[in-house]
């Protein structure tokens, strides 16, 4: 049995020990391991401090988080010009993605180059070197997201300046209700192509492209189910990858509804051609607030200060 001054002189020396201890000293007088945020302020726009990143970080290659709050570790940069492609818009830096992108890129720009008046793809936006927040999207944030460019890409020897003067063309007519005549079999072939690709999880482009893809298609229609109606995307379409295997950190968006998804679209369709009065009692949208670095996963602060 404990003694009671056995107990008081224990006591008085834990007391004093916690005194004695400086903030952030263990009781072995090591430092504690340094916080989630690695020395970076984690109430800072992370909008900002991803944007300012120029190069990927020197780590393996990883999707963080979900793709509209994440950021991309080891991302790998789209060469300039290949084969059957070309990045544009590269005063951005935005063509940068993880690995299992890039490779999506290059097989899908290799469908488009047979198809006829195509030479391969035009690539618009997949992600910042280092991925998170970026003006313009609310996705495009892990690396895995990539927006290809309606135009057809038949001249593959465009320079740097050309890339960020010429632009994409429509192809939406009524307000996205139905195609225009830019629309040709090619677009619906190189849809169902990146739509058929294992790892494409969902393909977003204006609700008339949608309609028409489900009335030309006399095959195969189980790969229509990727496709999904959504505002803009007439001058591009966004394909949007699986999260790669393995990638334990990487948040999957739920799949499609069961179904080619058809009458939806065509609902959709319906509603543009016979819109709704507006509420004049309606409250204005409440503006979406900034991104903080607190609002990313914890890992985000390791990528952006990594070498």
């Amino acid at each position: 049995m404990i003694k009671a001054s056995t107990v008081t002189v224990l006591m008085a020396a834990l007391v004093a020990l916690l005194v004695t201890l400086g903030p952030g000293q263990s009781a072995s007088g090591q430092a504690d391991p340094a916080p989630p945020g690695n020395g970076i302020d984690m109430t800072a726009s992370a909008k900002t401090l991803f944007g300012s990143e120029r190069d990927a970080s020197k780590q393996p290659a990883e999707p963080l988080g979900s793709y509209s709050k994440g950021c991309l570790a080891g991302g790998v940069r789209l060469p300039e010009s290949g084969p059957t492609w070309q990045a544009m818009r590269l005063s951005r830096n935005r063509n940068w993605g993880h690995p299992e992108t890039i490779g999506f890129i290059k097989r899908l720009s290799a469908a488009a180059a047979r198809q006829p008046g195509w030479n391969g793809l035009y690539v618009g936006d997949i992600s910042q070197p280092r991925g998170g927040p970026v003006t313009g999207h609310r996705s495009h944030q892990i690396g895995m997201d990539v927006d290809v460019w309606m135009r057809p890409a038949n001249d593959l020897t465009l320079t740097l300046q050309e890339r960020e003067n010429i632009a994409s063309v429509s192809m939406r007519r009524s307000g996205g209700a139905y195609v225009n005549d830019n629309w040709t079999r090619a677009h619906h072939e190189i849809l169902k192509a990146a739509a058929m690709d294992t790892m494409v999880a969902r393909i977003f482009v204006f609700p008339g492209a949608k309609v028409r893809m489900c009335n030309d298609e006399t095959g195969n229609r189980t790969w229509l189910r990727k496709i999904r109606p959504w505002w803009g995307h007439h001058f591009h379409f966004h394909v949007r990858l699986n999260c790669p295997a393995g990638a334990s950190n990487c948040v999957e968006q739920p799949p499609p509804p069961p179904g080619d998804g058809c009458e939806a679209a065509e609902n959709w369709v319906y509603d543009i051609l016979n819109p709704k009065p507006p509420d004049p009692d309606a409250p204005p949208p409440a503006p979406r607030p900034e991104i903080t670095m607190a609002d990313l996963p914890h890992l985000c602060a390791r990528v952006l200060s990594a070498q």
